[in-house]
């Protein structure tokens, strides 16, 4: 019998979740409408900090609307990090501007504000910061170069809900803040996204953006053409039961990441998620780098015998200069042109199983595994 995998992740959905669900169905608003979506997008919006939450319908959407909002168009540059998911770029491509690829610090894998400096333009219309793996990015530089250019800043928080900077949540601290609620983020809507900020207007913008930007005083009239990146009113029902659990999920999964801590301790030449003192992270998922090159350039090999013993992984995010949409971008490193912090983190590194329903024992035979492949690939 082959070994039962243990899955990269997979969310934790229990009693609570599927009762406030099915009162939500039972409710008949089982679209946009209904008591759940603004229950969600006010809790949320204050466990962020912030006056204002809008719910959209991923953190795709999310990022894709500000962006609208924020007047972002054709002509423009946004200054995104060189490693994160793809859709950090995509959105601006999307919105008819284009991407400007920012290096990663090679200490937390995050925007690195001297390649930001930078990048940084006249034709610089926004910057997004994600804040990746759960790490935050080191604010202060980074808000301290956008207010000398009058730029706002985005923060992409889509893997980092409840981090902290300098004691201030992710979120709170840019123009606005983004986050998904995909299956497989700290909480769930399945699908699912918010945008957060301070800005009253910059809400209203999205919210009415959001939803076919529709006259709020006249219906079927519409201002101009907007989107349709609502959420659901089941699918809020679901984020208001995770909210409701979202200390219970970072305890487990800080548990989680030091079981790892402990099963690679006496393994030589890598390394796990970084911490910088000036941060609070949460454990989105577990994240290993490759120290030594050698060893880094057979790292696919490695994830493929690890899978042969029931093992997920995932290898890190590709960096966004290797892909055929974003290979003429303009790249801009801490100390020149290029992308070299990202490109090789992004050849070296992998992820881990990080799941709330993981035990000691999941973890300890993820180690054991990793141990001998490592001795033997």
């Amino acid at each position: 019998m082959p070994p039962r995998k243990i899955p990269v992740s997979s969310p934790e959905i229990g009693e609570r979740e599927h009762r406030y669900v099915m009162d939500a169905v039972r409710s008949g608003w089982v679209s946009s409408l209904g008591e759940y979506i603004g229950r969600f997008e006010s809790d949320f919006a204050r466990y962020c900090g912030t006056e204002h939450g809008v719910a959209v319908s991923n953190g795709t959407t999310a990022l894709e609307v500000v962006l609208k909002a924020l007047g972002v168009g054709r002509g423009d540059e946004v200054v995104v990090p060189a490693l994160t998911f793809a859709a950090a770029a995509a959105v601006v491509v999307h919105v008819g501007a284009e991407p400007v690829l920012a290096d990663v610090h090679p200490d937390y894998w995050c925007l690195d504000p001297r390649a930001l400096a930078r990048a940084v333009g006249p034709r610089t219309r926004a910057v997004i910061a994600v804040h990746s793996y759960g790490h935050p990015c080191d604010m202060d530089p980074i808000l301290a170069t956008c207010d000398r250019g009058g730029i706002p800043l985005v923060e992409d928080c889509a893997e980092a809900h409840g981090a902290r900077y300098r004691g201030r949540p992710m979120g709170s601290m840019g123009r606005c803040g983004t986050f998904s609620f995909y299956g497989n983020k700290i909480i769930t809507t399945g699908e699912g996204g918010m945008v957060v900020t301070r800005d009253g207007p910059l809400a209203e913008r999205v919210r009415q953006l959001k939803d076919h930007a529709m006259d709020p005083k006249r219906r079927y009239y519409h201002l101009e053409a907007g989107y349709n990146f609502r959420m659901t009113n089941p699918q809020a029902a679901l984020g208001c039961a995770q909210l409701e659990r979202i200390g219970e999920f970072l305890a487990k999964r800080e548990a989680v990441l030091s079981w790892y801590r402990e099963e690679m301790a006496a393994i030589e030449g890598i390394r796990l998620n970084p911490t910088m003192d000036w941060a609070e992270p949460v454990n989105w998922i577990v994240c290993a780098e490759l120290l030594d090159p050698a060893r880094a350039s057979r790292r696919d090999a490695i994830l493929s015998a690890l899978a042969g013993r029931g093992v997920d992984t995932r290898p890190l995010l590709v960096a966004r200069g290797d892909m055929p949409p974003y290979r003429e971008a303009r790249r801009v490193g801490a100390d020149g042109d290029g992308t070299p912090v990202a490109d090789r983190v992004s050849r070296s590194g992998f992820n881990l199983p990080t799941s709330t329903t993981l035990d000691r024992d999941d973890v300890r035979r993820v180690g054991e595994a990793l141990r001998d492949v490592l001795k033997s690939t």
